[in-house]
């Protein structure tokens, strides 16, 4: 928030809103413990299951906290216990990104490697083995990246020369490489150049082809049976796919769920999702699932947006936050466990937002 304060939000039975307890759930914001005072540049939130999710928090001197469920060691602190409220992850002193999957954590450093830790059984930390690891490990290969981002089971860098590559779990062709194989190494996605946004959802990924704003597209790939992808089918693609859509002045920002998408568009700051429905998470005020892009009625001004299991949020331009979805968490924050297929304001109480994180297989949220 405004004073750098972290709330938090949602299911909490691991610890994951941070706030010092294991309470059942929270219905409306907490503060996340210890970091008054500090300033949170950047939040991501990892999650592989409803009440399972861990938190990450980078800070201006660039360090990383984390708190949460850590079996996997996922915290990066060299243990493999829990903690509900933040504490630093080991050796990261130079970070500039941070991102967090189902239960493993990525960092960017300054010299524009990467670093993984936590969950490893597919390769998603990137560095050769299978091995899970309690601190960080560097990224073989990768080299002067820019972007970073995590799926429940794989990692995407974005390069500063526009190219993309994924590691970790293949099966379903999220990896983009034309195959269904695991790489415990990176692997450059096929056919992208040029791209300028990442974003990994459960099992798909998306890539925003061509500067912000300009006569862009949106790319997808991997799991596509509910319509995460948008290109008009629900066929799994193994290779990206051009996403369909009017982008009326082009995308400014992608995201990703856990099995939906979205895109925020430039003309007027107008938000599109396409893919799973089940619960709301589209707003449109259905729950029929979208092969193609849709747009959220009633929001405008969105500067920025993030997508969770089963839900999503928006931030609009007066720093209202609005989410919709699922909701038996209380991670709509609107002091209520009921799901919503249209955007609800969260209360007022909740300004000076600049920034929103949601896990792609968890159910809280968090806003600084």
């Amino acid at each position: 928030m405004a004073d750098k304060r972290l709330k938090s939000w949602g299911n909490n039975r691991s610890g994951q809103l941070g706030d010092g307890t294991r309470a059942d759930l929270r219905t409306t914001a907490t503060t996340v413990l210890g970091l008054t005072g500090s300033e949170v540049v950047k939040i991501a939130a990892g999650g592989a299951g409803a009440s399972l999710g861990h938190g990450l928090a980078l800070l201006a001197d660039r360090t990383v906290c984390s708190w949460g469920v850590n079996g996997s060691g996922q915290l990066g602190d060299g243990s493999v216990f829990g903690h509900n409220a933040p504490g630093r992850v080991a050796g990261l002193t130079t970070t500039t990104d941070i991102a967090a999957g189902g239960a493993h954590s990525l960092a960017l450093l300054a010299d524009g490697t990467v670093m993984a830790w936590g969950q490893n059984t597919h390769g998603q930390l990137g560095d050769g083995s299978s091995a899970d690891s309690n601190v960080p490990v560097r990224v073989e290969g990768l080299h002067k990246v820019v972007a970073i981002a995590a799926g429940l089971h794989h990692s995407l860098a974005l390069r500063e020369d526009g190219t993309v590559w994924a590691w970790g779990h293949g099966l379903n062709g999220q990896l983009g490489d034309g195959t269904s194989a695991s790489r415990g190494t990176p692997a450059q996605v096929t056919g992208l150049t040029g791209i300028t946004r990442i974003a990994a959802g459960a099992n798909h990924s998306l890539a925003l082809a061509g500067a912000p704003g300009t006569a862009n597209t949106v790319k997808a790939w991997g799991y596509n049976a509910t319509g995460q992808l948008g290109d008009n089918t629900t066929i799994h693609r193994f290779t990206p796919v051009t996403t369909q859509g009017a982008w009326s002045g082009g995308v400014t920002q992608i995201a990703a769920g856990a099995n939906h998408s979205l895109a925020v568009t430039d003309s007027d700051n107008r938000l599109k999702a396409w893919g799973q429905n089940t619960s709301g998470q589209l707003g449109d005020g259905t729950t029929v699932f979208r092969v193609t892009p849709v747009t959220v009625p009633g929001l405008s001004g969105v500067r920025t947006v993030a997508a969770g299991r089963e839900h999503t949020m928006a931030l609009s331009g007066n720093s209202t936050v609005h989410s919709w979805g699922h909701n038996g968490s209380g991670q709509l924050g609107d002091g209520t466990t009921t799901d919503s297929t249209t955007p609800v304001a969260t209360p007022a109480t909740l300004t000076g937002i600049d920034e929103l994180a949601a896990p792609v297989g968890g159910d809280f949220s968090l806003a600084n």
